[in-house]
């Protein structure tokens, strides 16, 4: 009796450490899992896989199962293997099946999806006949991840939605987190980031509560559908806090993955050397572990970065083709053709453009057929056998762009590139030119496809061709950009088509046809001012972070005019920023759009208003300008770009010195000596077009470039005194000249708004009252934001003299200062109706950051975007006096009907401090 007894204290202690190696599982804690299960093993004189054991078979072989699984996790797949073999000699029969779950789950973190999905398959029936339903939920969950895997996106949600049935039907929190991530990873394959981005807020909440291990996991797949919409740096942020909890947690496959999606920011942001480090890393992490196909995508990756920076085309062609066909042998035909078109664009590269010919036609590699054996892995869950095994949270899909979770470790992760799959909504999808089967192919993939058919078309000399390509490689960006409603994703997204528009740039430029270069430019430059932003939500979750975001603006500017600073406080504004720009970026896209702006209506209106346009383009890192002028279109290619636009770096730092109190008057000498040359430097370089511009007409519209967007334009010799727009394209600048209204010169609908801590404030307000008369004035404790965004609503023209602050950091938080703290550039999104014409009588709020494809991001842009036809305002500071006198002469110019162009040319040609610029319309 005391020898039963002892037995069965020691099955007690070893189901109890069974049942916490699952809680650590569960929390993505693969180590601690593993010795407690050492531990039970130990209890019941387990000790080899070949050494004999007395006790419980069954509970011995889910111990094993479990412990399969653990060591998986921390690299040691073989030794898994060889565990999950034990394990399955002893499984009684009744408990097979979560021994095939599990080797399906480990098959599939390795990247053997085809043998994951059989041994799933053998697993499913077996569930169902048992009835074990919380089993079953975890099987059909890690199915859905296989689908995914393969393209099959209705199945995986099908199996992901059940999944979910089943997990709330049996009070399994953790399971049903899981199937909702998987199910928010389905929206991402289906290019749907917003939808996606939603439920992954949602499933954030759910891990916090019952799942917190798996918080990196979602970090990861939140970090894919950010690089699906271009925010790369936003995705890096993302990634490091992923790949420091993988860190801590061991968790070794998703750890190679999170490096593979930091290459693939960097490859996107241009850092190509980077980009190639970091996939080394992952390739040799995933190789230790023997993840075979996840070390092709990161070698894939490798391939990529190097064909990005020149190296060795032909080396990389021929390695390139190589994994295509090692790709074909894994079943994935998204990465094989990606690696085919890379090494078909390293041919190009290379010049080898018959073998690029054969390449891109040749049929793609053909996988061998299924393996009959009937231990195919699929991805059931993580856990042990006998018992539902618990298993590690799900981690959001890995399909070739990345995926849904599991139930236990995370799937097989995104292909090299975190990019999307696209068609969504577009009707059935595409087939894929890599096999039979209809599946969405990934965003990357066919815009990949479009570059490297551009470029051979080019290459052969066929320039009509290669520019259809990159007109359907931009137009699957549009698509792409219809479906996202956040200004941020709406210019975030111009970088997944960068090479796309350069090359599109390029072919124009070589067919020597201004008019078809100026159209092109308008193709692939601020696409974001086409689409309608979605209005802000109203959200209570989003108000109270934008309240205490307003409170603790108010207590930092006190605290600075005390001199004192508390970095605490800047922190929890930080993290209130994001909160309220992660809501945005929940938000759906309306859909509408804007044609592109026609040549020749560009042309009608600039000899309507007496202008002329000039368009600047940086292409290859030299500086171009297109003309517009008396019915013509003229190209002039003009000096390197980089060393204009460092003088508008300089210029931008005289100025805003120069508007500095108290400067000595030896110190003020230089700076002004130094405004003069950078102002010399660019005149330089922009004559000849500026001269041919004004040689016809009285005014110019000028489009800058990157850099160039932040020169005040009127300060140069030849445009001072000359009435001149600024707009970030011709389209909209035509927009917003059809929208502009006249102005009602009385200002009956006309609001004046005085900030707080501006000496001159109320004295400007006080005389533009005198010239507006019916205005609507806001000073003093009145000036608060929800009273300046009610009076802004609808109104024809609002002025405001307020402390300007521009975020470079975060543009959208960019702000002004008023009563009870900062209206922001966010807050512009909740106007139903923007003001018409809108002047901004503060330091710096004419800035942007400009994205590629010369997207802009900024207080002065988000009016432009939300449909103000004009805003008049400062690029750099400018002095009180200064300002004051330029508003109350440009303000007196509009009341006797000047356009604002014509008034604020007037109002500044003779001051030299006056930096204030016309946007939009003029």
């Amino acid at each position: 009796m005391r020898d039963s007894g002892r037995a069965g204290t020691l099955r007690e202690q070893a189901e109890r450490l069974h049942r916490l190696s699952v809680e650590a599982t569960d929390n993505g804690r693969p180590a601690l899992a593993a010795r407690r299960l050492r531990q039970a093993l130990t209890l019941l004189g387990w000790t080899t896989p070949a050494g004999g054991t007395p006790g419980d078979d069954g509970l011995l072989a889910r111990l094993l199962t479990s412990l399969a699984h653990a060591e998986a996790e921390q690299g040691r797949s073989e030794l898994g293997m060889e565990l999950l073999d034990e394990a399955q000699r002893r499984a009684p029969a009744g408990e097979l099946a979560i021994v095939h779950a599990q080797r399906g789950l480990m098959h599939l973190r390795m990247g053997s999806s085809t043998q994951a999905l059989r041994e799933l398959d053998i697993a499913a029936p077996m569930l169902q006949l048992d009835g074990d339903r919380v089993e079953l939920a975890r099987v059909l969950l890690n199915r859905s991840v296989i689908h995914i895997a393969t393209g099959r996106i209705r199945q995986a949600r099908d199996d992901a939605r059940r999944s979910a049935q089943l997990a709330h039907a049996h009070d399994h929190p953790v399971l049903a987190a899981k199937a909702l991530h998987n199910d928010g990873y389905c929206d991402l394959l289906l290019g749907d980031v917003p939808a996606a981005l939603s439920v992954f807020a949602r499933v954030e909440r759910l891990y916090q509560d019952v799942n917190p291990g798996f918080l990196p996991v979602l970090a990861l797949d939140r970090a894919r559908a950010l690089l699906a919409v271009g925010l790369t740096d936003e995705a890096g942020h993302t990634l490091d806090q992923a790949i420091d909890g993988f860190r801590r947690q061991r968790l070794m496959q998703d750890y190679a993955e999170a490096e593979l999606a930091r290459a693939q920011c960097a490859l996107d942001a241009g850092r190509h050397a980077e980009a190639r480090d970091w996939a080394r890393r992952a390739e040799t992490h995933f190789r230790r572990r023997g993840s075979a196909a996840w070390a092709r995508r990161a070698e894939l990756m490798r391939l990529r970065s190097d064909l990005a920076r020149g190296a060795a085309p032909r080396s990389v062609a021929r390695r390139a083709w190589d994994l295509a066909a090692r790709f074909a042998e894994l079943d994935m035909p998204d990465d094989g053709e990606m690696a085919r078109l890379v090494s078909v664009r390293a041919l190009i590269a290379a010049g080898h453009l018959t073998a690029a010919a054969s390449t891109a036609t040749a049929p793609p590699p053909t996988p061998p057929p299924p393996d009959p054996a009937p231990h195919a892995p699929a991805p059931p869950p993580d856990a042990p056998p006998g018992e539902p095994p618990p298993h590690t949270p799900a981690s959001a899909s890995r399909a070739p762009s990345g995926g849904p979770p599991l139930d236990g470790p995370p799937p097989d992760g995104p292909p090299p590139d975190g990019i999307l799959a696209a068609g969504a909504g577009q009707g059935p999808a595409p087939l894929s030119r890599t096999g039979g089967r209809p599946r969405g192919e990934p965003l990357d993939v066919r815009l990949m496809r479009r570059l490297a058919e551009a470029e051979l078309a080019g290459a052969q000399g066929r320039r009509g061709q290669a520019l259809r390509k990159v007109r359907e490689g931009l137009a699957l960006i549009d698509s792409h950009r219809g479906r996202l409603g956040s200004l941020d994703m709406l210019t975030g997204v111009a970088a997944l088509g960068a090479d796309l528009a350069a090359h599109g740039l390029r072919a124009a430029l070589a067919g020597g046809s201004p008019r078809q270069v100026f159209a092109w430019s308008e193709r692939c430059r601020a696409q974001a001012f086409r689409f309608r932003p979605t209005r802000a939500p109203e959200d209570e979750r989003t108000a109270e972070a934008l309240a205490e975001l307003r409170q603790l603006a108010q207590q930092m500017h006190a605290d600075e005019a005390a001199g004192h600073r508390r970095p605490a406080l800047r922190r929890r504004c930080l993290e209130l920023e994001q909160v309220i720009r992660e809501r945005g970026w929940q938000l759906p896209g309306v859909g509408e759009r804007l044609a592109p702006a026609p040549v020749a209506a560009v042309q009608e209106a600039l000899a309507d208003d007496g202008f002329a346009m000039v368009s600047l383009l940086n292409v290859g890192g030299g500086l171009l300008a297109l003309v517009l002028v008396d019915g013509r279109c003229h190209l002039h290619r003009l000096s390197a770009y980089e060393p204009v636009a460092e003088a508008a770096r300089r210029l931008a730092g005289d100025l805003n010195a120069q508007a500095g109190r108290n400067l000595r008057p030896a110190l003020r000498a230089v700076i002004e000596a130094s405004v003069e040359r950078q102002l010399g430097v660019l005149a330089a370089a922009l004559g000849a077009p500026l001269r041919q511009a004004l040689s016809g007409a009285r005014g110019i519209v000028l489009i800058p470039t990157m850099g160039l967007s932040a020169v005040p334009w009127g300060l140069l010799p030849g445009l001072r005194g000359r009435p001149l727009a600024v707009a970030p394209s011709a389209l909209v600048w035509l927009a917003a000249r059809r929208a502009a209204e006249p102005f009602v010169r009385d200002g009956s609908s006309s609001v004046l708004v005085a900030g707080p801590d501006l000496e001159h404030a109320e004295r400007e307000i006080q005389r533009l009252g005198a010239v507006h008369p019916k205005a609507r004035t806001l000073r003093g404790e009145q000036a608060t934001v929800s009273a300046t965004l009610s009076a802004l609503d609808g109104a024809s023209f609002a002025h405001f003299a307020a402390h300007g602050h521009h975020e470079r950091e975060n543009v959208l938080f960019s702000r002004l200062d008023l009563a009870d703290g900062p209206l922001m550039a966010h807050d512009l999104q909740r106007l139903d109706r923007t003001p018409g014409h809108v002047v901004l009588s503060a330091c710096d709020v004419g800035q942007a950051v400009v994205r590629a494809g010369d997207e802009l991001l900024g207080f002065t842009a988000a009016l432009l975007y939300l449909g103000t036809s004009t805003v008049i305002s400062s690029l750099t500071r400018v002095p009180d006096a200064v300002a004051e006198r330029v508003m109350t002469a440009y303000h007196r110019g509009v009341a006797l009907g000047a356009s604002p162009a014509d008034a604020l040319a007037a109002a500044g040609e003779g001051e030299p401090a006056c930096t204030f610029v016309c946007f939009g319309a003029g």
